[in-house]
């Protein structure tokens, strides 16, 4: 079983899923995490010169990053 710090517990009781503020910041984290793995994905399609699938029209289209 993992240990957790005194500080991390007491954080994580503090936050609930309602807190509209923690939510918020949760749902930056998220966007900023996607933005990211889209970038290193697009980077590591270069690399290989494979296409980027993409969800265009209501179609899955194949680009060239």
């Amino acid at each position: 079983m993992k240990k957790t710090s005194r500080k991390h517990r007491e954080h994580e009781a503090g936050a609930t899923a309602a807190d509209p503020e923690s939510s918020q910041h949760f749902a930056a984290a998220v966007g900023r995490a996607l933005k990211r793995s889209a970038r290193t994905a697009r980077r590591i399609a270069r690399l290989h010169g494979t296409p980027v699938y993409i969800w265009r029209d209501g179609k899955v289209v194949a680009e060239k990053p």
